[in-house]
């Protein structure tokens, strides 16, 4: 009797010390904030939670934003066994135990059991596939967590049999009512003030993340010195905003295809914002300088033919000097292609010349065209005999056909009315007139 008093007190000492974040658990779905799109009720999600439905899930996210809170709220209410697992310290011989226990606990008391795994994409391909089978035979019913798009991350036959459930960052109104609660139950901080400027500010600053703004809040009150907190306390305790950011994740190509889109809409002000989201996140500045050059002739082209340049000596400019100064060619190429004329009509011509080649047209080169190096074959063979030397002609143009013969008449390149494609697209056709 007194060892378990003993054991109470330990654990009531340990959660009056725990940090504010997991003090402030929900307890159950009310206290739930976030995720309304998948959570609320008649959705599937809230239906498989409620009903304590044997189907396996993945919750896919970034974090703060309620998976392993879910996972926890599923274990207090299922009447399965709940088993949880870390990726990261967890390996074939757990999956072994926790699948052994598994059977006994249901052929002896008919008992389910969920296995809840978070960071579930730290598991390697052996492990994933140790645990497949057990999945789709009902011995156990899988949770996974994952920060992770589980469709690149996560095996596709163990996908397959899970429903995939993404969790977004928290807005604005559910991060407020986050830190609100917090300030009001016994369980957080009811002893501080928060005024609105503020607590603003710290919703700012979490940028989504549930954790990340009980975090600020309970730093932010133990430096405020008479209980109130301020704009200044809060940007303190912040130390900077955080970004969100995974340089081999979702983040990663979200952002920078979100930059390129930018360049593209022809939207200066967005893709100087995702530039500096990339750059202050610590993307490689060589990774955006590649991205440049290849959207400069892929978005740009020839409807203004100095982009490429302006996006290959941005390139060359931050290998030289590195960041921070190579930020500003990064910029100066961002703007240039994002003010440009834009034509893909090079991207769409060198694509169709090469579905044709692939398709097997083209066929010989005619024989006018080929290289008369030696004299003596170049007689016998006819081998450049009867081409016409444009310089030699007025206007450095004479019509002659260069295509293979089954290729003749065939027209890739279609310049546009943008830019300086509009003068390319009148001189080619005042060429094509000539030509007949």
């Amino acid at each position: 009797m007194e060892q378990d008093l003993f054991h109470l007190q330990e654990e009531q000492q340990k959660q009056r010390e725990a940090p504010l974040a997991v003090r402030m658990r929900p307890r159950d779905l009310n206290e739930f904030h976030g995720q309304t799109a998948i959570l609320a009720p008649g959705k599937p999600l809230h239906k498989i939670v409620t009903g304590d439905l044997p189907i396996s899930v993945i919750l896919y996210g970034p974090p703060g934003t309620g998976k392993t809170t879910l996972a926890r709220l599923i274990a207090r209410r299922t009447a399965a066994a709940f088993v949880q697992l870390n990726a990261v310290n967890s390996g074939v011989a757990d999956i072994r135990r926790v699948v052994k226990d598994a059977r006994d606990r249901r052929g002896l008391y008919g008992q389910r059991t969920i296995v809840f795994i978070d960071e579930l994409h730290r598991f390697n391909r052996a492990q994933q596939d140790a645990l497949l089978p057990f999945v789709e035979d009902g011995t156990v019913t899988l949770i996974g967590a994952t920060t992770e798009n589980p469709f690149y991350a996560v095996n596709a036959p163990l996908v397959s049999r899970a429903r995939v459930f993404e969790f977004v960052p928290l807005n604005e109104d559910e991060l407020t009512a986050v830190v609100k609660a917090a300030l009001a139950d016994e369980r957080g901080l009811p002893e501080i003030v928060c005024p609105p400027s503020a607590l603003a500010e710290l919703v700012r600053l979490a940028d989504g993340d549930a954790r990340r703004a009980l975090n600020i809040l309970e730093l932010s009150a133990a430096l405020a010195p008479d209980r109130v907190l301020t704009v200044a306390g809060v940007q303190a305790a912040a130390q900077r905003r955080y970004l969100l950011y995974d340089r081999a994740g979702d983040q990663h190509y979200d952002t920078i295809s979100a930059f390129i889109k930018s360049l593209r809409g022809s939207d200066p002000d967005a893709a100087l914002h995702y530039l500096a989201r990339m750059l202050e996140a610590g993307e490689d500045p060589l990774y955006i300088a590649r991205r440049l050059i290849v959207h400069a002739s892929e978005d740009v082209g020839l409807a203004d033919p100095r982009a490429l340049s302006v996006a290959v000596s941005a390139c060359q400019a931050v290998e030289m000097v590195g960041l921070p100064e190579g930020r500003l060619a990064l910029a100066q190429a961002a703007l240039y292609i994002a003010t440009a004329p834009k034509s893909n009509a090079v991207c769409t011509a060198i694509d169709a010349a090469r579905r044709d080649i692939q398709q097997g047209k083209g066929g010989s080169v005619p024989p006018h065209l080929r290289n008369p190096a030696n004299p003596a074959a170049a007689r016998q063979l006819g081998h450049g005999q009867g081409y016409k030397y444009p310089h030699d002609y007025p206007g450095n143009f004479v019509p002659q056909s260069y295509l293979p013969d089954d290729m003749a008449g065939s027209l890739y390149y279609q310049p546009t009315d943008n830019g300086y494609e509009r003068k390319i697209r009148r001189r080619l056709q005042d060429w094509r007139q000539k030509g007949g």
